[in-house]
């Protein structure tokens, strides 16, 4: 399905935002690419040079925890300094424009959250907390990477429970209650905006699909193709650094505007 519309991409957006009365944003690597944090999946991506630990190797290899570690490690620092973007601080301005309703993000880095969208949905986790993969205890994450530091072996849980990062590992079960209340949002908009994610990851990248599915507009952002191209509503390639930034821009102007012609029209 494609968005006639004679006036820019952009400008279409703005009109399909200002017509929503609950919108739901997903977003994904793209989002944080800008503030310093690889993606996983792109040309120089996460996944190009390192091997994913499975869960279920992490939870019978020491050696596999003592890998996950490793690689939690070289990416710690980055992920601990690193500030929101514009597009975030854009999002951020959307919640508080009432244009944001809910945010499923798949991304870890706690960055919304930071930036001061208070709605958002971490399908996959956050990196700003570790968790105990048996008693499910969590904690500041600084400690254990000080431990496997010291040691090079897998920090453990007072209940002696192997810790690893509060985020969902390939092979490890989606955090249910999430998942279910993502798509239970998902059903009640009426607008479904995907920004910055390749959309290939499963079950995540259904959601917004829910939307589509009822009838209603799905705008994809993101610069490189995505799984979606073909069905969304409305595509708009590029930089979600410039994108988002605009968008808010055009958004007030048109409110502002509207604000005024119905002003005009009840003075008449």
């Amino acid at each position: 399905m494609t968005f006639e519309n004679p006036t820019s991409p952009l400008e279409s957006l703005v009109r399909l935002l200002s017509e929503a009365e609950r919108p739901l944003f997903f977003t994904g690597a793209g989002m944080s690419t800008g503030s310093g944090i690889p993606d996983f999946r792109g040309p120089q991506g996460v996944w190009k040079t390192r091997k994913p630990v499975y869960y279920q190797d992490f939870l019978a290899s020491e050696e596999a925890r003592v890998e996950y570690w490793d690689y939690k490690l070289e990416g710690f620092e980055g992920f601990r300094d690193a500030e929101p973007n514009a597009a975030h601080r854009a999002l951020a301005d959307l919640e508080r424009m009432g244009k944001v309703r809910v945010l499923v993000t798949q991304n870890i880095d706690g960055l919304h959250q930071y930036a001061g969208n208070s709605k958002v949905i971490e399908l996959h986790g956050t990196n700003r907390e570790i968790e105990c993969v048996s008693c499910g205890k969590r904690s500041r994450p600084e400690p254990a990477f000080e431990e496997f530091k010291r040691t090079r072996r897998c920090p453990v849980c007072k209940c002696g429970g192997y810790l690893k990062s509060a985020t969902i590992s390939f092979g490890q079960a989606m955090p249910q209650g999430l998942v279910e209340k993502a798509f239970a949002a998902a059903a009640r908009a009426d607008l479904a905006v995907s920004v910055g994610s390749t959309l290939e990851v499963q079950p995540a990248a259904s959601v917004p699909l829910v939307v589509l599915e009822k009838g209603a507009p799905y705008v994809v952002i993101n610069r490189g193709e995505t799984a979606h191209d073909r069905v969304a509503t409305l595509r708009i390639e590029g930089d979600v650094n410039e994108i988002l930034p605009s968008l808010v821009g055009k958004l007030k102007m048109h409110e502002s505007t509207t604000a005024g012609e119905d002003a005009a029209d009840s003075s008449n």
